[in-house]
């Protein structure tokens, strides 16, 4: 048995070094948030059944919206890409146009009065640290411009969260609290009795 030892005592320092690793791998990996943001607040009635023209658009400078520990150098990005999150802010756009009582249509046409929503800003960032708690803050900017002849009205509409953890998000938990980031400035923005005023005019 005394020969045996030297054997598990190696076994043993290498399976901690590898456990080691694969925490710290898994500390540093990106993350990709597969979102699906939606309006749950109720819209105003005060279209008739016009055409609208609804565009979703992205207007950040980077897919990347921070870091998981924080610091700009990391390797532990997170990032929303737009390919995947813009049809599904047209989809909310075109839902809310719809329960204002216009017709949504892509497609644009001289005079028809128009909705852009730009996702103009995303962003997770690392709060303050106290002992054994850290923060995570969010915020995401929506701007909607509603156009209809020579009358324009742009809304502004930010959103922000900060959470508090002992333990790290994973993957799951941060598209969660960037999806309700993003869903609560859906609510913002189309609950705003300006925009649908100013396309039925």
């Amino acid at each position: 048995m005394q020969r045996r030892r030297p054997f598990y005592t190696l076994l043993l320092r290498l399976s901690a070094g590898l456990l080691t690793a694969g925490l710290l791998a898994a500390c540093a990996s990106p993350h990709y948030l597969q979102l699906n943001p939606q309006r749950s607040a109720e819209v105003p009635v005060t279209g008739s059944g016009q055409a609208v023209t609804v565009i979703a658009v992205d207007g950040r400078d980077s897919e990347v919206i921070g870091t998981r520990t924080g610091s700009a150098m990391s390797t532990a990005t997170i990032t929303v890409n737009a390919h995947e999150l813009v049809p599904r802010l047209q989809r909310e756009a075109e839902r809310a146009v719809s329960d204002m009582g216009f017709r949504p249509t892509t497609e644009r046409a001289p005079g028809r009065p128009s909705l852009t929503l730009t996702l103009d800003h995303l962003g997770y960032e690392r709060g303050q640290s106290r002992p054994v708690i850290d923060e995570a803050r969010l915020e995401s900017v929506l701007i909607a411009e509603a156009v209809n002849g020579g009358n324009t009205y742009t809304g502004t509409y930010t959103s922000r969260r900060t959470q508090s953890y002992a333990v790290r998000p994973d993957r799951d938990t941060n598209a969660r609290m960037v999806n309700d980031l993003l869903s609560d400035g859906l609510d913002r923005a189309f609950r705003d009795p300006e925009l649908g005023q100013l396309l039925a005019r």
